[in-house]
């Protein structure tokens, strides 16, 4: 790949070299400098990689894409490098690693997701339509990369460009004809996503959330950086019912479409009805407007009926089949989200990803609809974040949560009594009843064992996460595993 046109659409300086030089790949962590290889240098919060050119030059690099000038860099450059410099290493990254994989999602009708909640549950919903029209599509996100049987961790929800087009470049292979993503507002600030032309772009909801220290200095950026997802689609889908509704779509160059559960919109729903059963808890809706159907969604939540309304509306434009739609929501599974991990006539156990106040108090508000006995949240808080979660957290779980069982989330490298000791303070100005156990297993199993007939037990903040992190060390943990293990032993009479 030739860098000079891999970049046309950037503004450049060429410092030193061939303006022609070719590469024959895309690096931009200096562990993986390979030679004939063009290195990216990129400042983040924590590290500036053009601290790293000498190492990667002695590997054999022989291109540089930087955002400084010669005499900047760390080391006089030998003869035969080329170095280009940028005004934004990560958007020249993003049009680099495309080029690198030829393109790919060129290939693809591109799907994106965003809002602060509801991107996961809505782009497997929208996925699930498709393979039941028998399309095939992959999805990457917050539960990892999705394509055909086989599923990649991702670190981020919105993962670096670099393995963004790679994972594009798989579903071609694999005769994808669609792709699906979830797109962060990370994603979109960190330029992850520049140079891809999304078909559709899906705004679920905004939010008061990743507001602090490396995330978004104020709401206001927070919108912006959303918002640029519907500059970078032909069409935008938007919740028409979300109080920011006009700011989202002010001056956006895509065509709108809406969706909506109150407000005039190209799809309607109405007539909600929510089914609580021995062996099934979600929920049923009519759809009007520019569709005509009766829906039926096994994952329990009035928040759901609105991400199901995405993915109607967005199926919709795609003129798959209705009885596609209807199968595909009815058969729904999200793992994380809103899961039911057991239901009987005794007590139901859900575990859902609502890791901070909005999600929380949505959840614990929903799953009052169903007329539980008792409704006990069982939640910590993950460290080294911004404390205004965990007091928000505690302050929701005290006021809608019948009991609180008060545990240990990531705590990262925070103290878990201290996150503890923060979200306690929040629920005891409520009033609200709570138990502090702060081993997360103990806690589940004390919500179980102490469940009474009729109670629904949330078991909230890791969803899909298969790992606890304390100290910087990620341990094997996830909460549907540890709660068909006390289940199963409780039933065999172990406890």
């Amino acid at each position: 790949m030739k860098i000079s046109e891999s970049l046309s659409k950037l503004s450049y300086t060429l410092l030193a070299g061939d303006r022609d030089a070719s590469v024959r790949e895309v690096v931009y962590d200096s562990r993986k400098a390979v030679p004939d290889g063009v290195f990216v240098c990129m400042k983040g919060s924590r590290r500036d990689s053009h601290d790293y050119i000498p190492q990667v030059l002695e590997a054999g690099v022989t291109v540089l894409v930087v955002e400084k000038e010669l005499e900047d860099l760390p080391c006089a450059l030998p003869e035969g490098v080329t170095v280009f410099k940028v005004d934004n290493a990560r958007e020249a990254l993003a049009h680099l690693s495309a080029a690198r994989f030829g393109y790919p999602a060129r290939k693809l009708t591109c799907i994106g997701v965003t809002g602060t909640k509801g991107k996961t549950t809505t782009t497997y919903m929208i996925k699930a339509i498709l393979e039941a029209a028998g399309k095939k599509a992959g999805l990457i996100g917050t539960a990892g990369a999705v394509i055909g049987d086989r599923t990649w961790p991702t670190i981020n929800t919105t993962p670096e460009s670099y393995e963004l087009h790679q994972y594009f470049a798989k579903m071609v292979e694999e005769g994808c004809e669609y792709m699906i993503m979830e797109v962060s507002s990370q994603g979109l600030k960190m330029h992850r996503v520049d140079g891809i032309s999304f078909d559709y772009g899906i705004f679920t909801n905004i939010s008061r959330d990743h507001i602090g220290p490396d995330e978004h200095a104020d709401f206001d950026e927070y919108l912006s950086c959303k918002s640029r997802l519907l500059d970078l689609c032909g069409v935008g889908l938007v919740n028409r019912d979300d109080e920011h509704f006009q700011e989202i779509t002010k001056g956006r160059t895509c065509k709108i479409r809406t969706y909506s559960l109150d407000n005039p919109a190209d799809f309607r729903a109405s007539d909600i009805r929510y089914v609580r059963e021995p062996d099934f808890v979600g929920l049923e809706f009519l759809v009007g407007g520019q569709a005509n159907l009766d829906v039926k969604v096994n994952i329990p939540g009035r928040f759901n009926v609105y991400n199901a309304m995405a993915a109607v509306c967005l199926c919709g434009l795609l003129k798959l089949p209705q009885e596609a739609i209807c199968h595909g929501l009815e058969h729904i599974y999200v793992n994380g989200r809103m899961e039911i991990v057991h239901t009987s006539a005794k007590f139901t156990v859900i575990v859902d990803y609502a890791h901070n106040a909005v999600s929380m108090e949505s959840l614990l508000n929903t799953l009052r609809d169903y007329h539980p006995r008792r409704l006990v949240c069982v939640f910590g808080c993950g460290g080294n974040r911004s404390k205004d979660r965990r007091y928000s957290m505690g302050e929701i779980g005290g006021k809608l949560a019948d009991l609180c069982v008060v545990t240990s989330d990531n705590s990262r490298y925070e103290k878990p009594e201290d996150i503890i000791a923060d979200i306690r303070g929040s629920i005891e100005k409520t009033g609200g009843a709570y138990v502090e156990i702060p081993d997360r297993r103990e806690a589940i199993q004390y919500s179980i064992t102490h469940a009474q007939p009729g109670d629904m037990i949330a078991v909230i903040g890791k969803g899909h996460e298969d790992y606890q992190e304390v100290n910087g060390v990620r341990h094997p943990f996830l909460d549907r595993q540890v709660i068909k293990e006390i289940i199963t032993k409780l039933e065999q009479g172990g406890m």
